[in-house]
């Protein structure tokens, strides 16, 4: 029997890359998280004159018999991962997820004003399922606020502020990421 090294990380994540999210149509999915978040779009992967599709493409991500990547393109989101949108269009497509089902349930983005932010993002079109809220228990401090949103297309983000991280900071083994500020421009 071989004994595993602890101290061998090869192998291990460095963080989060992107998040693959699939939208209905990705222009007006960009438009919204540009609108939203001043997310800004790097390159597009795969396009309408030549989409994804057969055995291959299903076998390789996991998709249903007969659905189309049509498009997808990779978008930077401020300091952190980015988010790769697809637009696919298939058999037996459903709307996304909820909160309750398994899965990836939602992404969250951090704002410096979180009302600022719940602004950009109604304005945007998105909905907002409250108002702010102050984040509970080991993450309550001075203006640390969460809100949960749904895209136009229905999947869920959140938008939080977490500037007081003394308390959930004191009793983790390591320090929770924060993206770095966001520089003007």
């Amino acid at each position: 029997m071989m004994m595993e090294d602890p101290d061998d990380r090869s192998g291990l994540p460095r963080g989060i890359d992107h998040v693959g999210v699939t939208v209905p149509d990705i222009d007006d999915a960009l438009r919204f998280l540009e609108r939203a978040f001043g997310a800004v779009p790097l390159y597009r992967n795969v396009t309408p004159d030549h989409p994804q599709k057969g055995p291959e493409t299903e076998k390789i991500l996991g998709l249903a018999a007969g659905t189309v990547v049509r498009e997808m393109c990779m978008v930077a989101l401020g300091n952190g991962p980015c988010i790769e949108l697809f637009e696919m269009h298939g058999p037996d497509q459903r709307s996304a997820v909820r909160p309750c089902d398994f899965g990836v349930q939602h992404f969250a983005v951090y704002v410096d004003d979180i009302e600022a932010g719940c602004r950009r993002f109604t304005e945007a079109g998105g909905t907002l399922l409250t108002e702010p809220q102050k984040q509970p228990s080991l993450e309550e401090g001075p203006g640390n606020f969460f809100c949960y949103g749904q895209t136009p297309w229905g999947m869920i983000v959140e938008l939080l502020a977490t500037p007081s991280r003394a308390r959930f900071d004191a009793v983790s083994p390591e320090k929770r990421y924060q993206p770095p500020p966001r520089h003007a421009g």
